[in-house]
């Protein structure tokens, strides 16, 4: 009985108690904001004129409270599961760009992160309720919001990024991927979706072979055994495609003829891994205090929103299409002119449509309110669920 009247004051006091935090004009961040309602919260908003907002922890208490609160009192108790991936954490392999600059060259970098990391969440850990957001510039979020995931302890946390993680290694590594003889499903499962983008995105986008400064990169991750022999037909080819197809000719017959485990039965795979494989930060997804940004933020930068991505579209996805606030402003402009004028035409009252629901946005919000209406009854089913439970008892 106690633990359900708990879970129910979790739900009721849920708003209340989770932490946001605004990042004001000249870097001013103002962390431990609570608010009682959504109303108030929008009040607050208009008043600070936030340049970014980002969601924290649901806490023990309200977080605007915290320092009245008994030393060691004050607590995360829950908070969603997040992934951050950054395309700057890629510089090392991608060809088109670097810093905060992408294109749609390495833009395929996210997509195969987003379709990697997001099977592995649904199928491996059976996650259900899981928003993917762009994150208005370089990278992208994930949300997993299923009620048992944020309960989760930060050791779980760092246990399933550590899971989801195989580049390893900072800057001074060059070989920052390393497979055993007996591979994990995880790891060919995302290898099968690499394969699917590989030969567009590495061999003729990045063009990772163009020449020899670049396959330089490639021959540092090979034994020492099979570098002269890739130099020399490296030399040969013409382009990428075919020296990748050299390479691929001569791992295979150096594993046939000598069984060297120094060549390993994986090198190919290693290689496509380290220029494709997922970069998350751990950081951000094993604290439960750690606070992301808020969907729908407008990016400073950029001017960019950060929007919802469908899951069904993602291969169509395209950062430099997604509405900014300027975009949306001139939109909501047209239609306040547009409406005028029919006003003076019609004289019977319609139903008033909501104004961000006419302007570009209208699909991301659609994908937005999807994903609530089905965390909604998979919340509403837990607690009957527990109610039934109860009678039971």
């Amino acid at each position: 009985m106690t633990s359900l009247r708990r879970a129910l004051a979790v739900i009721k006091n849920y708003f209340q108690h989770r932490e946001f935090s605004f990042t004001l004009k000249d870097d001013i961040y103002i962390r431990y904001q609570s608010f009682n309602n959504q109303s108030e919260l929008e009040k607050e908003m208009q008043k600070m004129n936030p340049y970014k907002i980002d969601i924290g922890a649901v806490y023990s208490h309200r977080p605007n409270q915290h320092n009245t609160v008994k030393l060691g009192a004050f607590q995360a108790q829950e908070k969603e599961l997040v992934f951050d991936i950054d395309m700057t954490d890629y510089d090392d392999v991608r060809r088109c760009c670097s810093s905060a600059d992408i294109c749609s060259k390495c833009w395929t970098l996210m997509t195969m992160a987003i379709r990697i990391i997001d099977r592995a969440l649904k199928e491996d850990f059976g996650f259900k309720h899981r928003l993917w957001v762009y994150s208005g510039r370089r990278g992208v979020h994930c949300w997993v919001c299923d009620e048992s995931v944020r309960k989760l302890s930060s050791a779980v946390r760092s246990a399933v990024v550590e899971y989801l993680s195989l580049v390893k290694g900072g800057q001074d590594v060059k070989k920052k991927v390393h497979l055993s003889e007996k591979i994990h499903p995880f790891v060919r499962k995302s290898i099968n979706i690499i394969k699917k983008y590989f030969e567009q995105y590495a061999l003729v986008d990045q063009d990772i072979l163009e020449n020899k400064e670049s396959w330089d990169k490639i021959l540092a991750l090979v034994p020492e055994t099979v570098r002269d022999e890739l130099q020399q037909g490296f030399q040969r080819h013409s382009n990428s495609l075919q020296r990748w197809e050299n390479l691929k000719n001569i791992i295979n017959k150096y594993q046939k003829n000598n069984k060297n485990d120094k060549c390993g039965p994986w090198l190919e795979w290693e290689i496509m891994l380290q220029y494709c494989f997922p970069r998350l930060d751990i950081n951000v997804s094993k604290g439960i205090n750690h606070l992301l940004k808020s969907p729908f933020s407008v990016h400073p930068k950029t001017g960019r929103i950060s929007v919802p991505i469908d899951l069904q579209k993602v291969d169509q996805f395209d950062p430099f299409t997604v509405p900014t606030i300027s975009s949306i402003c001139h939109e909501l402009d047209v239609i306040s002119t547009k409406e005028e004028k029919e006003k003076g035409a019609e004289s019977d009252i319609k139903p008033r449509t909501r104004d961000y629901k006419k302007t570009s946005l209208a699909p991301f919000v659609k994908v937005f309110e999807q994903f609530l209406e089905n965390l909604d009854k998979s919340r509403k089913g837990e607690l009957l669920k527990k109610s039934d439970l109860q009678k039971d008892f």
